[in-house]
Order: structure tokens, then sequence, then C-alpha cells
């Protein structure tokens, strides 16, 4: 059954994030509507407001309102140390980790010479030139353990060979509570080969 033009329109819409597909799109618009007309209200304005404001950081990339983000505002984030992430999303769970307190550097993407991405899709010489400038003296590549992700580490961390930079890659494994009968291949390989001594 067809809706009103407006409703199409506002379902269609909907479909373009992330997992929604036609059903979820129109229970979505469908509470809008029925409920929730002052929440709508609301989304509209900040997906306006954000949509024509938020652009990315000039220092790390990351998303941010204005010329420099947040963290890459605060003095006590230069400490020489710089980690590579994917996306703003792997940063935020790093943040939350609350663990690392140094700069960050948002690739918004991985190589991937099939879709067309390649280092400048995702700033690699920018990113280049940040550690020259900051006297950069550790590189955390934190890039996904997917194919993509290793590859994309594997191209810094040679871009950079020969200088005198730290550069370490997140530690691979067996998460905490998990049980070796239940862990895939890939990770017991990379568990394997990040073993370290038990007295550490």
């Amino acid at each position: 059954m067809a809706f009103s033009p407006m409703v199409d329109e506002l379902v269609e819409s909907l479909r373009c994030l992330p997992g929604v597909g036609q059903k979820t799109a129109q229970r979505m618009a469908f509470h809008l509507l029925e409920r929730g007309r002052s929440g709508g209200v609301r989304l509209a304005g900040a997906l306006n407001q954000a949509m024509d404001a938020v652009r990315r950081c000039d220092s790390c990339q990351n998303f941010s309102d204005t010329d420099i983000c947040q963290l890459c505002a605060k003095p006590e984030r230069r400490t020489g140390t710089l980690c590579v992430v994917e996306s703003p999303s792997d940063l935020l769970a790093i943040e939350q980790a609350g663990d690392y307190r140094g700069g960050y550097f948002v690739l918004m993407g991985h190589l991937s010479p099939i879709d067309g991405v390649g280092p400048e899709e995702i700033g690699i010489e920018r990113l280049l030139r940040r550690i020259h400038e900051e006297g950069v003296t550790e590189l955390i590549l934190a890039t996904n353990p997917t194919v993509e992700g290793e590859a994309t580490a594997h191209y810094i961390a040679d871009r950079l060979d020969g200088q005198d930079i730290l550069i370490t890659r997140l530690a691979h494994g067996i998460p905490v509570g998990g049980e070796l009968g239940y862990v895939d291949g890939f990770t017991l390989t990379h568990a394997f080969r990040g073993r370290k001594p038990l007295s550490e």
C-alpha cells in the first residue's frame, strides 16, 4: 500500500542509515509521525545543523564543528604518541577505555584498491606531515585486524621505514573470559605470535 509522497520520502530517507531496511524505516517513520513529532523536529534540526557545520579536524581528521577538535586542542594530549585508527567509532572506543592519553589520527577508512580507496583518500600524506611536524616518537597502528586494516598498517609502516620512530601495533588475541575452543584460527595465530613472558 502506498502512502503520501511525503511519508514515502521519509521512509526512503531513513533507509540511508546502515542496517535500516524497508520495514525498519517504516516503523521509524510511523513512530515519529504518530508519537514522536517533537523528537522528529529536533532530529531534523540536529541533522540540518550537523550536515552544514560538521567537518574534519585540521589536525586529526576526526569529526568536528571547529577547525581543531576538542581532543587536539588539549596541550596535554601532545605526548609524542600518535594513535592511528580507521574511524571515529574506533577513537571513541579507545577513549571510553580510558587508558590512552596521546593524540589520534583518523583515517576515515582503510586502503582498498578494488574500491578506489588509495593513500590520498585516507590522508596518508597529512598523517606523515603531522608525524614530522609534531616530532612523534611512537606511532600506534590501531587499524582493524582485517585484511584491509593489516594492509593499511603495513603501508604506513613501510612509508616510515628507516626513520627514528617506534611503530607499534595493538595486540591481537584471545579475549578476557574467552575459551580456546571457541576462538577462530586467525585470532589464535595472532595470540601465539604476540605471546610474552608470564612475569610481565
